[in-house]
């Protein structure tokens, strides 16, 4: 096994280790606290009252249309920090790398991570790497924690009325990775929607008081998401298929697999539960100023304590809790 692999010795903590993250790591995640090299990272925070999160990233394939794991990686957790009213700050990453994985693709996934921390703005100061024996791992696994500081965003209590809206189209992070995984011969422009959030934040603030939930709908998509809010608050969730956006590409898809966009995972979208009274304002400053497909798909209701979809022509069903496993190994 030559040099342009990732051997066993790499993970010695010796010359080999050292050579390994300063080539790779600190190469591409460069500043000043990082290269401390401490045990822990000292870091100087603006504010008493930090959000605090931490993420594993298992996908396969590794390397997807539209991303790859350190993309998702970062993007995954500046989101769950987003989903908090945070400013994402800092973030470690921890790497478990098989014994025999290319370099070369380890090389291409830290530059990945490097440029999405560029686009949001947050620094890696932390990390670790270790290295496990061939069949012993799955090529990669990456770790991210995070840090950001609040700035007035409280959860409040949902009550009837209450609208929900999706900063994007649906589904296509789940539907990028099923076209690969099973190398689908599809037409149209299929990517992952996977990516950092922390811009919606400039269009969010102004709404804090009137904002009652966020959270990225990841593993289970929209459906579960709404699902776990619906048994929290008790109360049921109305949503409007014709308000839903979904993309034709993606809707036709996963009609050929048999799969309901609503459960696919999306790492690049912010479902928002906001009174009534805002949601409009809040849904024209999305729009206008970071994506023009986010929609208002419902509303909470006290008629029920399900979440249900009313379709084109009026009919209703219940989109229930996602019982079974739809895509392995997505994010």
């Amino acid at each position: 096994m030559g040099e342009n692999y990732i051997q066993l010795i790499h993970g010695e903590g010796g010359k080999h280790t050292q050579e390994l993250i300063g080539d790779v790591f600190y190469k591409n995640f460069n500043n000043d606290i990082l290269l401390e090299n401490d045990d822990s990272a000292i870091i100087n925070l603006p504010s008493k009252k930090i959000a605090f999160t931490t993420d594993s990233f298992v996908v396969n394939p590794i390397f997807f249309r539209g991303g790859d794991i350190g993309k998702l990686a970062v993007s995954g957790t500046i989101n769950d920090l987003v989903a908090c009213g945070a400013e994402p700050l800092y973030l470690s990453s921890a790497f478990i790398i098989e014994e025999g994985f290319s370099k070369e693709d380890l090389i291409k996934i830290v530059e990945s991570m490097k440029r999405t921390c560029i686009m949001a703005k947050v620094s890696i100061v932390t990390g670790d790497t270790k290295v496990v024996p061939k069949g012993k791992g799955d090529k990669i696994f990456i770790n991210t924690t995070g840090i950001g500081v609040l700035d007035g965003y409280v959860s409040k209590y949902i009550a009837a009325g209450d609208k929900v809206i999706i900063t994007g189209t649906v589904g296509e992070h789940g539907t990028a990775i099923a076209v690969d995984r099973y190398n689908l011969k599809v037409t149209g422009d299929i990517k992952s929607d996977c990516q950092p959030l922390n811009h919606i934040l400039k269009c969010l603030k102004k709404y804090y008081p009137h904002i009652k939930f966020m959270r990225d709908p990841t593993r289970g998509g929209v459906g579960e998401v709404l699902n776990e809010i619906s048994k929290k608050s008790g109360l049921g969730v109305h949503l409007f298929e014709k308000d839903i956006p979904i993309r034709k590409e993606v809707d036709a898809i996963n009609s050929m697999l048999g799969i309901n966009p609503l459960y696919l995972a999306c790492e690049g979208r912010m479902i928002i539960v906001v009174d009534k009274e805002a949601s409009l304002a809040l849904l024209e400053d999305l729009r206008k100023q970071c994506d023009s497909q986010a929609s208002i798909i419902g509303e909470f209701t006290d008629e029920n304590s399900f979440v249900y979809i009313e379709n084109y022509f009026g009919g209703e069903r219940i989109l229930g809790e996602l019982d079974g496993q739809i895509l392995p190994r997505i994010c």
